[in-house]
């Protein structure tokens, strides 16, 4: 079974110790949601966890093994369109540099956003940069989803949108680990409760 865990993680930015000696384990079909005050090293650990940061000590463990790329999205807060291109435009770049042939139709219709496929980004509210955002998730199937406050900015109908397509994701096995304040979203997630250091 698909497993992803942590041990002894220690991250330092700077002169500063974010957090110390923290463990953690999710196994497949599950979520794990990272909740504490801002500062508490939320970003930071799943900076961590993508391999985008370093961790001073401790050591992932992806299935036995250390976490490879492409096992794993990572959704930021930054947007990483290019505001000049349309909707669709991005999205088909995003499905070219992935190792699918999924459709980007498709996509859009579940994102709710095939009216606003042929859109320049740079014309949409916050809400639909972000859903934009999430299509890559299922432009290119990984088993391990990090998400950076995924909800930030969706309306009520769209977060449970966004809800439903983590539950699709970890029915089919996959494994997410979210960082939100949204507890009431997120409400059968396990949950690691970040403290500052």
């Amino acid at each position: 079974m698909t497993s992803f865990s942590g041990q002894n993680l220690t991250c330092q930015r700077g002169d500063t110790i974010v957090f110390a000696k923290l463990s953690f384990h999710v196994g497949g079909g599950q979520v794990l949601l990272l909740h504490g005050a801002n500062g508490s090293g939320k970003t930071s650990l799943l900076r961590v966890m993508a391999g985008l940061l370093p961790p001073r000590a401790g050591a992932l463990d992806w299935q036995g093994e250390k976490p490879l790329i492409y096992s794993r999205h990572w959704i930021g807060t930054a947007n990483p369109l290019k505001p000049d291109l349309t909707v669709a435009e991005n999205l088909n770049f995003w499905s070219r540099t992935s190792d699918t042939s999924i459709s980007v139709t498709p996509v859009l219709d579940q994102m709710n956003m095939s009216a606003l496929s042929h859109k320049l980004v740079r014309h949409l509210s916050a809400g639909q940069k972000r859903r934009a955002n999430l299509c890559r998730l299922l432009l290119s199937p990984r088993p391990l989803w990090l998400l950076d406050e995924p909800e930030t900015g969706l309306d009520a109908d769209n977060a449970h949108l966004l809800h439903d397509l983590v539950t699709a994701h970890t029915q089919q096995g996959g494994i997410a680990v979210i960082a939100s304040h949204r507890r009431d979203l997120w409400s059968t997630a396990q949950i690691l409760t970040m403290e500052a250091a």
